[in-house]
């Protein structure tokens, strides 16, 4: 019995408490066990909703015989890939050098040192199609372990090396008018003209490209903004959209869209919700907001995702709850939630409901992020109190459940996506706490990535505060985050954007220095693969344009007009708007955010101020005026 998993944070582990398999959870005590005995460490890496991690599971680590074998050859360690993204990052990238099928459940073996020497991916307890078994690849390794050790060691080495010297960036020039229309007629080239979306099977929804192709409409370029419409309106239509209860699947196994993978993930479903109120399609964003409220709504926050398998009549089935109309849903038991709480995950969840509480005009959703914001912040957000230089910053845990704090390290997607939730939700409700706090996690970020350049005005990195994970620094494999951003944006991308709405607010140059740099960084990776850095390319898309900025002030008790509908619009690319009272306005400027110093209504009348680069021209009255001055 794995009992070393059973109080486990993360639901992915302690699923597996009961397995014959004589599990550690991932830390520095699980290799020195290998050491102390030399042997091998199996590395295996999934997560709660993954189908095919509950497959390998059932085959093999519920064996007892297989349990007792490995117990005698290696020691193993079982990781949720969510709650540790950056040991899920390190071991993807060096199993990359064993295969190019990779995906969860992930397979590693190393050595006591944490020097990789064979990955995998899902193994079939029996051979089939060309795959070996399970036992035959651990047979294997540990022939090599035993046999050639030296030339194991040798090879391991060599790949920590290359790993580490394939980390490197070299930054490039951020991209220009000519540039973005390349990468839009590039991604245009992937179109699936029959059946919409990008490439063959298996197809993924790839929201953060088809942010950046909105992006780019709000920049004008028509062809983008037809591209990403089109393609959320076959998304939307296809079989990978719960007709019920409204959310989305992970991705379709085959070209039209059909036989989803029935996982439903809190990120993708954040993203995609916020594509469908920049697309100005209600429906399906009303869809995932139900989702979000009625489906992923536990104590503390938004769970993970929610299962692809259930219980039908007794039987296990993959996808069968939602094969079933809705009056006979609520009969069957609904697939288990991944009810872990992870911060940057909840972060995306919170600025998607804002932006669409803006665009569609919806204030539920923002009185709904506002909730989990405050919920979050709340029981995530803590203070360094130590006497150190750092003394009060601010510190995220990565995830909780049920109010228990995981021990997992928080990574740079946590502040980032959180910092970009929350100026959202600020620049829509009009409170500048939310403002507040997200400014304080981005300099936490900068400050760790450069204090040096911080100190001088001109921050050029960012880095997880308080540093990234022990055991992997400890290693040598602790590389950085993985900058694709096929599902999600990076770290870096997140605080990029970040950075630019702290700009916008701020007028601070360093939060713009920051952004450039940060983008600039995975410039050169975001032109060869597009359609994998969409969130790096939308937030070069904002810093291309001309800073513009939009201010409507009403006096206090005086209901919105026309003024504060234009600022809550959609805007042209580049361009910050927000619409709050006057009281509100000077509590803002009294917080340091100098967009909104001296901005007060003129009169009785809300006034609107339009700026670029903080340069703003006469205060007007009326959508009339703004217009007319262009």
């Amino acid at each position: 019995m794995a009992v070393r998993l059973e109080n486990a944070v993360s639901p992915y582990l302690q699923s597996h408490a009961d397995n014959p398999v004589d599990w550690w959870p991932w830390g520095e005590e699980a290799f020195a066990e290998a050491a102390r005995r030399d042997v091998p460490v199996m590395i295996s890496i999934g997560y709660a909703t993954c189908h095919w991690c509950h497959v390998m599971a059932r085959e093999t680590f519920s064996d007892p015989e297989v349990g007792a074998w490995l117990a005698e050859r290696v020691v193993s360690i079982k990781v949720d890939r969510e709650e540790h993204p950056d040991v899920d990052a390190a071991y993807m990238t060096a199993a990359g050098a064993f295969s190019d099928q990779l995906g969860w459940p992930l397979t590693v073996f190393a050595t006591p040192q944490g020097r990789v020497f064979y990955a995998a991916t899902y193994l079939p307890p029996q051979p089939i199609s060309g795959v070996p078994s399970f036992r035959q690849v651990v047979d294997a390794v540990l022939e090599a372990w035993t046999s050639r050790r030296e030339e194991v060691l040798q090879s391991a080495d060599g790949l920590r090396d290359a790993i580490t010297a394939a980390s490197r960036r070299d930054p490039g020039a951020l991209p220009n008018a000519d540039a973005f229309a390349e990468i839009v007629a590039e991604l245009a080239g992937f179109e699936d003209q029959l059946h919409g979306g990008f490439g063959g099977a298996p197809k993924f929804p790839v929201a953060p490209a088809l942010l950046f192709l909105q992006a780019r409409g709000s920049a004008g370029d028509a062809d983008a903004d037809a591209l990403a419409a089109r393609t959320l309106q076959r998304i939307a239509a296809s079989d990978l959209r719960d007709p019920v209860e409204g959310g989305f699947f992970r991705y379709a196994t085959r070209r039209d869209w059909s036989e989803p993978h029935y996982e439903r993930m809190l990120n993708d479903n954040a993203l995609l919700l916020e594509v469908a109120a920049r697309a100005g399609a209600r429906e399906t964003a009303a869809g995932v907001v139900g989702f979000l409220r009625e489906i992923l709504r536990v104590s503390g926050g938004l769970a993970s995702g929610q299962d692809s398998e259930s219980l039908i009549d007794g039987e296990r089935s993959e996808g069968g709850y939602y094969a079933l109309p809705a009056a006979a849903r609520a009969e069957h038991p609904p697939p288990a939630l991944d009810a872990k709480v992870l911060t940057g995950w909840n972060g995306l969840a919170i600025g998607a409901l804002a932006v669409a509480s803006r665009l569609l005009d919806e204030p539920e959703w923002a009185a709904f992020a506002a909730g989990l914001a405050d919920e979050l912040v709340a029981a995530h957000l803590t203070r360094v109190d130590d006497g150190s230089d750092d003394d009060g910053a601010p510190r995220l845990l990565r995830a909780s459940r049920d109010g228990r704090p995981s021990t997992a390290r928080a990574a740079l997607e946590d502040y980032g996506d959180l910092a970009v939730g929350l100026l959202e939700l600020a620049i829509t409700t009009g409170e500048h706490r939310y403002a507040t706090v997200a400014r304080e996690l981005v300099d936490a970020c900068l400050v760790a990535g450069d204090r040096e350049a911080v100190a001088s005005g001109r921050p050029i990195t960012a880095a997880v505060p308080g540093g990234g994970d022990p055991v992997l620094a400890a290693q040598g494999l602790a590389a950085g985050e993985d900058p694709n951003e096929g599902s999600a944006p990076s770290g870096e991308a997140a605080i990029a954007r970040a950075a630019f709405l702290l700009h916008q607010l701020t007028a601070e140059p360093r939060y713009r220095f920051s952004a450039d740099a940060l983008v600039a960084a995975l410039a050169p990776l975001a032109r060869q693969r597009p359609m994998a850095f969409g969130a790096t390319l939308a937030v070069a898309s904002a810093l291309a344009a001309p800073a513009r900025q939009l201010v409507v002030v009403r006096p206090d008790g005086a209901a919105p007009g026309e003024l504060e509908a234009r600022a809550r619009g959609p805007q042209r690319e580049g361009t910050l708007a927000i619409a709050l009272t006057a009281s509100a306005a000077s509590a803002w400027a009294g917080a340091g955010f100098a967009l909104l110093d001296d901005r007060q209504p003129q009169g009785s009348a809300s006034t609107a101020f339009a700026c670029t680069d903080f340069v703003c021209r006469l205060p007007v009255a009326s959508v009339a005026e703004l217009d007319a001055d262009g």
